[in-house]
């Protein structure tokens, strides 16, 4: 793209999208207190010559994503993409994670707290924070060192370039707490290869750097220890130009190739298991080949991943991905959004905050699902995920009309 095309999008896009959407949704938009310590704080930024850095800065919950977060990642991004100073950006997280995704402990306190448009303020930031990046016209890089999971993978993935490390783990665990693969979730798991995206979905399997790498999730590869290395190298580019980037990449990086221990080692019962039409006949097929071979753990660790799940999460969470499967990331978004504002609700179940109790503030592990099984979880149960919010709530807006979604 030659710097009079990149001129006037980004003039385009100022222009339009900064005065008309935003005066158009601003009783949508969270009111926070942007010279409060703790909204500077939770994401710290670092200049280079011709590059921003966004540092996720909450090691003590392993980043987990804010309301305050996705304000403050929101309106840096929008003010970097117009200066023309800055050529690209870098996301990164401080400690051991890059992100474990939303703060779901702050989620469930606060829908037990009555504060629910508080949860709806989060989730609508947010998942519009993801489609200004998976729309962004600066190159993106996105340094995936560490524990990547759920909206964490959201805020890194959509962008141009995913690094991933030795160190890197990254899962859809939301399953297992009663939600669904949101911030995108639909999007990405559903253009993986073959049905691996609905076996991440509803089993929450963990993937490595390699193994992200040979699925498409992650674009290049470097061991932790060198991580410093291509931090300086970026540090000083001064560049907007994606091939360059791309360069200084690939300098640093490593080929690597999955192991025979690797899930993706796997692709074809995968498929044959999870390409089946509903959630119980997936289980009756895990179950038949399972059946067919003897001292096989893998097939033991999936049921018993899918039979801890929340039986209305596994069914509204592959519905997600198989539509998410022809759609665009702006519908993908709106239809999460969907779904997401009905799982707080609490209509039909109190599963998330009961998850979220089982597994991160009580640990005993052992969630009472409501409804408990699979055959109690009814299609018109299903399908109420999926339906319009109604004439009282909002939909989720999206600027499509100056940030054209990708397919």
């Amino acid at each position: 793209m030659n710097h009079l095309s990149k001129c006037l999008q980004r003039t385009a896009r100022s222009s339009i999208h900064r005065y008309n959407y935003h005066s158009r949704c601003f009783s949508a938009q969270p009111i926070l207190n942007t010279h409060d310590d703790d909204y500077q704080n939770q994401v710290l930024v670092e200049g280079s010559a011709r590059s921003r850095s966004a540092i996720l800065n909450r090691p003590e919950t392993l980043n987990a994503l804010t309301t305050s977060m996705a304000v403050r990642l929101k309106n840096l991004y929008e003010s970097w993409e117009d200066n023309y100073d800055i050529g690209f950006i870098v996301m990164k997280g401080k400690g051991r994670a890059f992100s474990a995704g939303s703060d779901v402990v702050t989620l469930s306190r606060l829908l037990n707290q009555g504060k629910v448009q508080a949860c709806k303020e989060f989730f609508g930031t947010l998942y519009r924070f993801i489609y200004l990046l998976g729309t962004y016209v600066k190159p993106h890089v996105a340094i995936m060192d560490g524990i990547t999971m759920g909206a964490g993978a959201g805020v890194s993935l959509p962008g141009s370039f995913r690094l991933v490390t030795d160190k890197t783990v990254f899962a859809t665990p939301e399953c297992q707490l009663g939600f669904h693969p949101d911030a995108g979730g639909s999007y990405y798991l559903s253009r993986l290869p073959g049905h691996l995206g609905e076996y991440l979905a509803l089993t929450g399997e963990r993937l490595n750097g390699v193994d992200m790498i040979a699925c498409g999730l992650a674009t290049h590869y470097i061991l932790n220890e060198r991580l410093a290395w291509i931090e300086d190298r970026l540090a000083k580019l001064i560049t907007d130009d994606s091939s360059v980037i791309n360069s200084s990449l690939e300098q640093f990086g490593d080929i690597v190739y999955p192991n025979k221990e690797s899930v993706l080692r796997r692709m074809e019962i995968i498929d044959t298991c999870f390409g089946q039409e509903t959630v119980e006949e997936i289980i009756e097929a895990l179950e038949n080949e399972a059946s067919l071979t003897t001292h096989d753990e893998w097939y033991t660790r999936t049921l018993k991943k899918l039979k801890a799940a929340s039986p209305l999460s596994l069914k509204v969470s592959l519905r997600s991905v198989r539509e998410g499967r022809f759609q665009t990331l702006d519908k993908c978004l709106a239809r999460e959004y969907r779904t997401s504002l009905k799982v707080i609700s609490g209509q039909f179940s109190n599963d998330f905050s009961e998850g979220v109790r089982a597994r991160l503030v009580d640990k005993d592990y052992t969630p009472k699902w409501d409804p408990p099984s699979l055959k109690d979880v009814s299609k018109d149960m299903v399908d109420s995920y999926f339906n319009p919010l109604g004439d009282f709530e909002p939909e989720l807006e999206l600027p499509t009309t100056v940030r054209e979604p990708y397919i």
